[in-house]
């Protein structure tokens, strides 16, 4: 049986108050918390998205590196059938941790819901979906680390049996202003072949 080659079409790592795109510094900035350099990336990029102001921060790192690999790619594409497949080492808690926080300091014990909407990770997923009118599979996993044999492998599985026609896949990790998002859009064009030793060398760059 012969398996098509799937390549890596454009990938993004935001860290430490900066954005890479494809290898390329395309943004920097001093800013001390995640907070102010969030929004200057969203200002940056001329992102026209309200709703941004309100998510919870593993959602806000996520729709920014999503937003730079898919705003471009949905220009080029008549239809928009794109999975996506994330993966962190904490999952929520840092929203977890300000959920219980809002209780422990309301007297009347009443929670925030503006919090309590973003305490499982893949509400980001959804963030990311209604932005781009996506309908497609969706898949959020909690690893102890990054895995790119797994992201190889169920991206492959996808791809091959035409769930999708691209994936948005990655490593999308927030807790207490550490943070790390590494997306890659993966479908059937490009230069640079979709494997796991190629996810790593970028992930670890």
């Amino acid at each position: 049986m012969t398996v098509n080659k799937n390549y890596i079409h454009s990938f993004c790592t935001i860290q430490k108050n900066t954005v890479f795109l494809n290898g390329e510094v395309v943004f920097t900035t001093e800013e001390n918390s995640f907070a102010d350099f969030s929004k200057k990336v969203y200002k940056h990029f001329e992102i026209n998205y309200p709703k941004f102001f309100k998510m919870d921060n593993l959602s806000k790192l996520a729709f920014l590196g999503a937003e730079l690999l898919l705003t471009a790619a949905d220009e080029n594409s008549a239809e928009n059938n794109t999975a996506l497949v994330f993966a962190n080492k904490s999952s929520s808690l840092d929203t977890d941790v300000k959920y219980q926080s809002s209780i422990s300091d309301s007297e009347d014990y009443y929670p925030s819901p503006a919090v309590f909407v973003y305490t499982l990770p893949n509400i980001c997923l959804g963030e990311i979906s209604i932005k781009h009118q996506l309908k497609s599979e969706n898949s959020f996993f909690i690893f102890a680390d990054y895995e790119p044999e797994f992201m190889e492998n169920y991206c492959n599985i996808l791809l091959e049996n035409q769930k999708a026609d691209r994936v948005l896949c990655g490593w999308v990790e927030y807790y207490n202003e550490e943070y790390k998002a590494f997306l890659c859009l993966v479908d059937k064009k490009g230069e640079t072949e979709h494997n796991h030793e190629q996810l790593k060398k970028l992930y670890n760059k």
